[in-house]
């Protein structure tokens, strides 16, 4: 207890051979970066425009793609800034909001992808009742329920563990997140692990209810042609989505739980940056690829660019 310090700053982990390859490591996670701003604004502008995609589907893959983009900004503009001045140090207030938004921005991510789970399969079981289930304003509950439970799950996380005081301020891993706060702790973490332990049951809770939801639609497909067209259309990204970021999560809640000195430092380094790097990428790709009316409608939008810019 003679140890604990309010720390003003906290040291993250430096990336491999950051001294010799930061630049490197600039210029990449730059560029990747403006791709994942360009792809999830250029889907979200299509969606906006497009009067033929204000539908739900298309309406929770909107959101999907504003949620990208808002966990994106919570941890590439200060990794960025890490990497130019080689300094991995962050304020203690900005490492509670980072991640407040990181992991509020994974449960959105859970969240969107069970309200796009129970939209397809109101679409397929229930073709009848689905402009009366998925009407405006239950699309609009929907919408704010995906944004409201993780906002208040992470606010009650990220407060917990700011009423901590550290005994340490070194957090290993190339960002922020609460489990790697409360570890900083030399007090009595139980409230903590039991409120942690609590919200992601519920959400691999929840994972395993959309999985079950899927396997049913897989069943309700069997016998329709038709049906098991329109789940390999607009389901199939959502299952590849879904299972990405399970795996991502799985890997990063027992690494924090556990520990992570088994594990090799290079697969270390690429998983704790799968889940922040890859959905907010392949998310945009996928269904823009897999989607026939938004495929097309983005082909729409790039013929019509290039014919401005050859006039």
């Amino acid at each position: 207890m003679d140890n604990m310090t309010n720390f003003e700053t906290y040291t993250l982990m430096e990336p491999l051979n950051a001294k010799s390859y930061r630049y490197i490591y600039f210029m990449c996670f730059f560029l990747l970066y403006a791709l994942i701003l360009f792809v999830n604004i250029w889907l979200i502008v299509v969606i906006v425009i497009e009067r033929a995609l204000h539908e739900p589907m298309y309406i929770f893959l909107c959101n999907l793609c504003v949620n990208d983009i808002y966990g994106c900004v919570g941890f590439y503009p200060k990794f960025l800034h890490d990497l130019i001045l080689n300094s991995y140090v962050i304020p203690s207030y900005m490492c509670a909001i980072q991640a407040f938004i990181v992991y509020s921005y994974v449960m959105c991510e859970f969240s969107t992808l069970a309200v796009m789970a129970y939209d397809r399969h109101v679409a397929i079981c229930q073709p009848l009742d689905y402009h009366a289930k998925m009407n405006r304003f239950s699309c609009s509950i929907l919408l704010v329920l995906c944004w409201l439970i993780p906002f208040l799950n992470m606010f009650i996380a990220v407060f917990l563990s700011n009423k901590l005081v550290p005994c340490k301020n070194h957090i290993d891993k190339l960002y922020c997140d609460n489990w790697s706060i409360v570890k900083l702790s030399c007090e009595s973490t139980v409230i903590n692990n039991i409120y942690g332990f609590v919200f992601i049951s519920l959400y691999f809770v929840l994972v395993i209810v959309i999985i079950v939801s899927y396997i049913k639609l897989i069943i309700a497909c069997k016998s329709s042609l038709e049906c098991r067209r329109k789940f390999l259309q607009t389901c199939v990204p959502h299952v590849t989505s879904l299972i990405n970021l399970t795996v991502a999560i799985l890997f990063d809640t027992l690494c924090n739980r556990f520990g992570s000195d088994d594990v090799p430092v290079n697969l270390r380094f690429f998983l704790a940056l799968e889940m922040i790097v890859v959905p907010p990428l392949v998310n945009p790709v996928i269904y823009g690829l897999k989607l026939t009316e938004v495929r097309k409608r983005i082909l729409k939008r790039c013929m019509n660019v290039i014919k401005i810019d050859k006039a």
